[in-house]
Formats: structure tokens, sequence, C-alpha cells
């Protein structure tokens, strides 16, 4: 854990057990965050710039919806107010609250485009971003129909978040009319901040700055000691009308500074950071879920600030999941966290690969993406093992390097092989098969009844490995899984069986001895 003190630690545990029943409103600028994946293998002829020849397009919630993306993680009740154009984007960015069963009030402005960032990336180098928006003011009427949503529903809520990334929904007038809106209903209000002034946010409960946005609304100078951080707080306290500052700090965790209280300093964990994107937004849901749950400023920074510290060991813009909290906190956070993203050196294989969930295999998939390494993935019931399934797979385990086994889930081996099966159930198969040195993970799936997808299809749709490996006499027309990997960028490789030996010949020979 960050902190040692028995108390907290029950007290956050308590807190996790409310999170269920908050309701939040977040009201920001959102945006369609695009990343548009390829490959660089020369430089374009008409000019000195490298052509990207693009394999697949990934697009999810940015702006506010990350923020928003995050209480559905944590299984918080969420709406979100915020500004979209009239053209498609609107339509994924409708299309994506609503998968994540948060509910969307969405004012459409025909004036302007709905923000769009697309990334180009060359593997995971970033080669360019492109960014579609419009940030003047917006007009007196949409300001006046935001207001009035607000207003609305704010008595729903126990607590407001503001995502102000500077677009120009959020006015001066607009953030005093529906901060007020939120002090009258007694409704606390967590901003994260945007601009050198934070007086626009006179009347908020708390404000999360980084350590450059506290630097840049105060002194401009760097904030490397507990005092500097504690000074400019104060000053934005006593300036701006802002009852709390909770400071991020990366590495060196938090400072939470109150108005005529002690200043408290909450350590960071030493952990293996991959990638700080969509941190601030998973800050500032926590502390917004923890508040609307009755947690003081304190006791929501201390479990913001492990929140953050779990999404940091992500790749890329990834939220928090209710169930990775709960898991931290009944843990050492640190060596939690640096095993969750340990790396397994090839040649020791004294530990079983881990079966993961679908979310947890994507995460580690793109952690080993991030180290330029080539992900392989094999399924199937191996239900009996044998000397065909070991020597296949020690051949796969040779084109990659790293491994990783779908396994039939037990539903799935019946729908395909009868009652009888499988002979040992998923737990065992998945420690059987973890435990060999050519796997590095084990994830199951499968249909639950007939009639369901029982292909990996959903599966390698969700984790996109580099290499589908299949055993057997195919052509890649016959593989169902094929035009999936295909569509991700990934590539198809069918490698040789060995012939007499499957699972079906072992029970028949064993039932066969067992006659005899």
């Amino acid at each position: 854990m960050l902190t040692e003190d028995t108390d907290m630690i029950n007290t956050l545990n308590a807190l996790t057990e409310r999170l269920s029943d908050a309701r939040i409103l977040v009201i920001g600028d959102i945006m369609l965050d695009s990343f548009v994946y390829g490959k660089v293998d020369r430089i374009s002829p008409e000019s000195p710039v490298p052509i990207l020849t693009v394999k697949r397009e990934e697009s999810m919630l940015g702006g506010s919806g990350n923020a928003l993306s995050n209480l559905a993680g944590l299984n918080i009740k969420a709406n979100i107010l915020a500004m979209v154009g009239s053209d498609n984007e609107a339509t994924q960015i409708k299309d994506k609250i609503k998968a994540i069963k948060c509910e969307p009030h969405l004012i459409e402005d025909t004036a302007r485009p709905t923000i769009l960032k697309i990334r180009y990336l060359a593997g995971h180098q970033q080669l360019l971003r492109s960014d579609y928006e419009h940030s003047a003011p917006i007009s007196d009427a949409l300001a006046n129909e935001i207001i009035k949503s607000a207003k609305d529903i704010i008595p729903n809520v126990g607590a407001l978040i503001i995502s102000d990334y500077g677009k120009g929904m959020l006015s001066d007038d607009v953030l005093s009319e529906i901060i007020s809106a939120a002090k009258d209903k007694g409704v606390p209000v967590i901003v994260d901040p945007k601009g050198r002034s934070f007086k626009k946010y006179e009347g908020a409960s708390i404000v999360t700055p980084n350590k450059k946005e506290l630097s840049d609304a105060t002194t401009g100078e760097p904030l490397d000691s507990d005092e500097e951080v504690v000074e400019a707080a104060n000053m934005i306290i006593n300036e701006c009308g802002i009852e709390t500052v909770i400071a991020t700090r990366s590495g060196e965790g938090m400072s939470v500074i109150s108005k005529g209280k002690d200043p408290v300093h909450i350590k960071g964990a030493d952990i293996e950071v991959f990638d700080v994107s969509g941190a601030g937004d998973t800050v500032i849901a926590t502390i917004g879920a923890s508040l609307a749950a009755g947690a003081d400023a304190v006791e929501a920074a201390n479990l913001a600030n492990i929140a953050g510290s779990i999404v940091v060991t992500k790749v890329g813009t990834a939220p928090i999941r209710f169930d990775e909290l709960k898991d931290a906190l009944h843990s050492d956070l640190a060596e939690h966290l640096n095993n969750a993203g340990k790396e397994r050196i090839k040649a020791d294989r004294a530990r079983e690969a881990d079966l993961l969930n679908w979310q947890e295999a994507a995460e580690q998939v793109r952690r080993w993406k991030a180290r330029g390494l080539k992900v392989g993935f094999t399924n199937g019931c191996f239900d009996i093992l044998h000397f065909g399934h070991v020597t296949y797979l020690n051949n796969a385990a040779a084109h990659c390097d790293r491994l990783i086994m779908g396994l039939n889930k037990d539903s799935s081996i019946q729908i395909l092989k009868g009652p009888e099966r499988p002979v040992h159930n998923e737990q065992s198969r998945a420690a059987v098969i973890g435990a060999l040195g050519s796997i590095d993970m084990v994830v199951l799936f499968g249909g639950e009844e007939k009639g369901d997808n029982n292909t990996a299809c959903p599966l390698l749709d969700m984790i996109k490995p580099d290499i589908y490996f299949k055993g057997g006499d195919y052509t890649v027309d016959q593989i169902p899984e094929a035009p999936t990997i295909i569509k991700n960028g990934g590539e198809v490789k069918v490698m040789p069986v060995y012939e007499g030996h499957s699972t079906t010949s072992s029970i028949k020979k064993i039932k066969q001895d067992q006659a005899a």
C-alpha cells in the first residue's frame, strides 16, 4: 500500500464498497481520440516524409469522455454534459457513451465540428497528430442551454466534475452559473483546471492541478519541494476562492492543501511507469466518486493516488477498473503493480503463466508491444495434453517473443465435443497449459450455449496479437479467426501438426485399456 496507516486502509476499503452508490455529473470538453496504426518502410518520393502503411484504426472517448470512462470503470452511475458537432464523430461519441452504460446529455453546435484528435503511429512511435476543433467561445444561446441542462441534472447527483480543456464550452459565465448551482444544492465541485488563472473556478470545492499547471497559475517557478507546493496552493485558495487544492506530483504522489488545515502529503508508489496519458482523468474521477460516496478530501486523494498509480502502469489511455482498485487495497501496491507488468524472461519459466481476463490481457499485450515484442496467439481445448500439443506450442513460441493461449471454456468444449467433455475443467487445464515453458499467458474464451459465437474472434478483436497460429492442414481462408486477425493488422501462420497424437485417440486408448 502507499500508506502504512491501518485505519486509512480500512477507511479506503469501506469507501470502495460505497462507490457504486455514487452518481456523478461530468461537464466539459468531450473529444474523440483516434489512433491510426501502421508500418513505415520507406520515405515518400514526393517529399522527405515517411509513408505510413495503415494496418488498423481505433477510437475512444477523450477529454471529459475519459473521465466518464474512468467513472464507468469504477461502476459509477454517471451523466455527461458536453458539446458536439453535427457529424459522424458525434454519433460515434454517443454510441461509445451508451456502450459504457452512462447517460449522455450532448448539446449540438452545427457551427463547429466535434473535437477529433487523430494520432498516427508506426508501431508505438507517434509520427503526427492532427486536431479538428474550433475553440472560439460558444454563443449565448448555447451557453444558456448548457446552464439550464446543468441546473436540471445537478440536484440528482452527489458530485460535479468539471473537465476543462479550454475549447470554448466553459466560459467564465457558464462556470460561475454551474458552480453556484452546485453549491446551492450542497453538491461538491471538482475541477480539472486549465489556463493561467483559476479565478474562473471560484467557489469550487477542489481543483486538481499537476505541478506545471499549479506553477503556471501562480509563481511560474518549478515547485520541487513540499513547501513550494503548499505556498502555491495557498495562493490559489486565498486569491481564487477555492476550498482545497489537490496537487498531483507524478512519482512524488499528491499534496492536499485546504484552507485552515495542515497540509497532507501522500507519497507515490515505487513502480514502473509506462504511460501517464489520462492519469489526471483517473484521479479526478476517483476523487469525485469518493466525495459523492461520503469521503473527505484526504480520503478521496488517498484512493485517487492508488488509482492513478494503477493506470500509469498501462500503455495508452486506459481507465481504472473497480477490481484493480480492490486488489491493490489488499496488497502491497508497488509489488502488486510491478508484478502485473513484469516481463518473464524466456529462459526462466519457473512460475505458471497468468490466467487473465480479457481486459487484463489486452493491457498486458499493449505493454509487450510497447517494448517492441512480437505477440503470438493460439487457441484450443487442450483437454488432455500430449506430445503433439507440446511440440506445436514450442514451434509457435519460436516464431514470437510472447505466446498467448486462448483456452476454450468448459461450456465451449461441450458445444464442440458433447456433454462428456471436457475431461478436465477449465481451471485445471489453464494450470497445466500455463506451466509449459512456451506459454506466457492464458485467457479463457468461448460460448455459453449453442448458437453463441464459439470462436476466438471477439477476444482477438480486443487483444490484437501480431501473429495467429493454427495447427493443421488449413488454408488461411478456412480459418474463422483469420479475417479478424488480418483486419487488425496481424499475420496468420499455419503450423504443422504431428499425426498420431490427439486427445480423442488418447481417450479412446484409455477406454480400451480399462475394458481389457
